[in-house]
């Protein structure tokens, strides 16, 4: 038995983020209440607000905000690629739903880091051998996903930043 059968367009907005693409706003045949929780466990979540009820994922490219009565898509083709992703969404939920028993749901607040948090797990070298100015630049390239951990040479090389590494990896996904 599926938790739902449909998430329909119900909107289409330009996207300020990439001209030329668009956001589109979906609504779910029933609320999602009971499901955030589990969809909260996935690695792409970028942000879990249970008091709020809002989880935010990122995409290739852009994001994806879903509440329980609605869903928001960032920086879409056009309205046939939005419906294709609410289809494929509708999916994933639904799977998630059939796992839960296998899942812990996340009741607490999950944010995503900042740059900050990523720069402080970094040697802070400003080594610029990674080809950025500076550890915090590579940190932004980081949270972007415009860089990976295995461009930092000198954490990537000094077995004493294996903890750091690994919790880095852990935290981008």
């Amino acid at each position: 038995m599926s938790y739902l059968d449909a998430i329909a367009l119900t909107q289409t907005l330009p996207c300020l983020a990439e001209p030329g693409k668009i956001v589109i706003h979906g609504r779910p045949s029933r609320p999602l209440d009971e499901v955030l929780p589990y969809l909260a466990t996935l690695p792409s979540v970028i942000a879990w607000d249970p008091a709020a009820r809002t989880l935010t994922f990122r995409r290739q490219p852009g994001f994806m905000t879903i509440y329980p009565d609605k869903i928001y898509i960032t920086q879409i083709k056009d309205a046939a690629e939005g419906v294709e992703l609410l289809a494929a969404l509708t999916d994933a939920i639904n799977a998630v739903w059939e796992k839960r028993q296998e899942l812990v749901a996340l009741r607490t607040k999950k944010r995503t880091p900042r740059p900050l948090d990523i720069w402080e797990l970094l040697p802070r070298t400003n080594c610029k051998r990674c080809g950025e100015v500076s550890c915090m630049a590579f940190a932004v390239g980081l949270l972007q996903q415009e860089r990976e951990v295995a461009e930092c040479l000198p954490l990537v090389a000094d077995a004493a930043q294996a903890q750091r590494r690994a919790t880095l990896e852990a935290m981008l996904g």
